[in-house]
């Protein structure tokens, strides 16, 4: 704890960031919960209907990710992140507007609205942070803001659920709005200091900012690729989808579910918190390393939905998500910080974004399916389905594995040439 209090106090403008993001992340679990439940409300909880909300908020990213990341490498960071926040704040208002089954469409169009701005946060955010940190220190704010977005997960949630169950959906979004407000007034009082990239007219060829450049880039380092995957590789049976069907259906708490989806969404913040914390204790820093925890991450993410399968109860289908959870935000920490630990600057915006759309692309796809399947299935059936998912996610654990030993052999050729 000493370690990230010092992480703070001896960089300013991090932590402004982070609170912005501590902030933020708060509120958009108060409309994740409402927006469920009025979707689930007015659909009468069809697989569909709550599939369609979750690509409605990873199609952005998706699509609009990778040129994103161009304009994230082309222009000011901090001024996208304000942009972003005050966009968000105002569609966010919108979502008051929805009163009845009528307008089930309004909120699929404004979600997609909120996350294409969000398509541009997270990049910049990312890319921002190797300039407001030492390189030492790097590791640590990359686990400080995961176990951040972990912390505001399991907060967000359990109050989120409670102000939704309590004084209704409406409320819960105007928190959220109000959140990215104050948001964007933290982020608008960071100071930059010269970005690394600054000098681009001595390094020309390094310069190019086109998204042609991006992929060129990666294409001439395989490694980079390899570390490209991990997000996708973890989204491959992505538990959202069954999450929502359990706290709507199976293990109701609360109208329409809020209750337990509430429930289910704080328990994953707290394994989340925990994923991270436990494995860095054995993270020397090495990018083969951190390759190495990636895939436990991906195997407490296939033991995690064996359990969800076969859970009987509202409480071990907690401890199973809170597995899952733990799986998930190692492997999202890691692979991110690996991205910040080998890639120039002046590409951290490009790849971020193809890497953030990877993840969605795997998500979506799973949201498609899951709900076309959960439709077309036999209630009492829908445990069978999570079992069968967790069977797939075995697929991506081992490619992973082969990946390493792949990059490992890679890197030794490399290395060769240059101790010769």
């Amino acid at each position: 704890m000493q370690t990230y209090l010092r992480l703070l106090r001896e960089n300013p403008a991090y932590t402004r960031l982070w609170i912005a993001q501590c902030i933020s992340l708060l509120g958009d679990w108060f409309s994740t919960i409402a927006l469920t439940a009025l979707v689930a409300q007015y659909s009468n909880s069809s697989g569909m209907a709550l599939t369609l909300l979750l690509v409605s908020r990873f199609l952005p990213p998706l699509i609009i990710g990778p040129f994103a990341g161009v304009i994230v490498d082309r222009m000011n960071r901090k001024r996208l992140l304000i942009i972003s926040d005050i966009s968000r704040f105002v569609i966010v208002i919108l979502f008051l507007t929805v009163n009845d089954a009528a307008h089930l469409w309004l909120i699929y169009a404004l979600t997609l609205i909120q996350f294409t701005f969000g398509s541009i946060f997270e990049p910049a955010r990312s890319a921002i942070t190797p300039s407001l940190v030492s390189p030492n220190d790097l590791v640590r704010a990359n686990i400080l803001g995961s176990v951040t977005w972990s912390v505001m997960l399991a907060a967000g949630a359990a109050i989120g659920g409670g102000v939704a169950a309590i004084f209704g959906t409406q409320t819960a979004l105007i928190i959220d709005a109000l959140s990215f407000a104050l948001s964007a007034m933290f982020i608008m009082s960071i100071r930059l200091p010269t970005q690394p990239s600054a000098p681009t007219q001595a390094h020309p060829a390094k310069s190019q900012t086109g998204f042609r450049d991006g992929l060129r880039y990666i294409q001439q380092h395989p490694t980079t690729a390899l570390a490209l995957l991990i997000k996708l590789f973890g989204n491959i049976g992505n538990l959202d989808t069954f999450m929502a069907i359990y706290a709507t259906k199976v293990f109701v708490v609360g109208e329409q579910g809020t209750g337990s989806l509430g429930i289910f969404y704080s328990v994953f913040g707290f394994g989340a918190i925990l994923g991270p914390l436990i494995l860095n204790r054995f993270n020397n820093g090495s990018v083969t390393t951190m390759r190495r925890l990636v895939a436990i991450g991906y195997v407490w993410i296939t033991l995690g939905m064996f359990l969800f399968g076969v859970a009987p109860s509202l409480l071990i289908a907690s401890a199973a998500v809170f597995l899952r959870a733990m799986g998930g935000s190692t492997y999202w920490t890691y692979s991110s910080v690996i991205l910040q630990k080998t890639v120039p600057d002046h590409f951290l915006g490009r790849l971020f974004s193809i890497d953030f759309a990877g993840a969605q692309l795997a998500a979506i796809i799973t949201f498609i399916v899951i709900g076309w399947l959960v439709d077309n299935t036999d209630p009492a059936r829908i445990s069978s389905l999570v079992i069968g998912t967790a069977v797939v996610t075995l697929i991506p654990l081992v490619l992973w594995i082969l990946g390493i030993t792949w990059a490992e052999k890679q890197e030794q050729i490399t290395a060769v040439p240059e101790q010769a």
